[in-house]
């Protein structure tokens, strides 16, 4: 049990010091390995995201990769929204919760399937394109 446990720290600091939301790795482990009710893995998730956020911030505001005059609306709004998210979250049963995070997974999952083959598709005409000769030049 613990093994899972300190599996899901690692994956989910890893992930989510790479920006990605580390909870996409947490939560699952948490609840379909671990049994956890949906709520209680967010709201773990949460806890663990506080201490992983501020050392990534760290990281990579050393890096100068945070644009900090320009995050501050999309913080005020995504905090302003993240209360009325658990609010609404605290009167829904978990497996409806389940259910949404599994939709918004499966939903994300489609979207960066999507996102990549228009970059391969891209990178294909960039290249097919570079290794034609210039019909000017002939």
């Amino acid at each position: 049990m613990i093994f899972l446990e300190i599996l899901a720290g690692v994956l989910g600091g890893i992930v989510g010091g790479m920006g990605m939301g580390g909870g996409t790795l947490t939560i699952p482990i948490l609840t379909i390995f671990l049994s956890y009710e949906q709520l209680q893995a967010q709201g773990i998730n949460l806890i663990a995201f506080l201490p992983m956020s501020v050392v990534a911030l760290i990281i990579h505001a050393k890096n100068h990769l945070v644009a900090f005059k320009e995050t501050w609306l999309l913080a005020l709004i995504g905090s302003a929204f993240s209360l009325i998210g658990a609010l609404v979250a605290n009167h829904m049963s978990s497996g409806v919760l389940k259910n949404l995070f599994a939709v918004f997974l499966i939903g994300l999952a489609i979207w960066q399937l999507i996102e990549m083959i228009k970059k391969n598709k891209q990178d294909k005409n960039k290249m097919k394109n570079a290794n034609e000769p210039n019909k000017e030049q002939n």
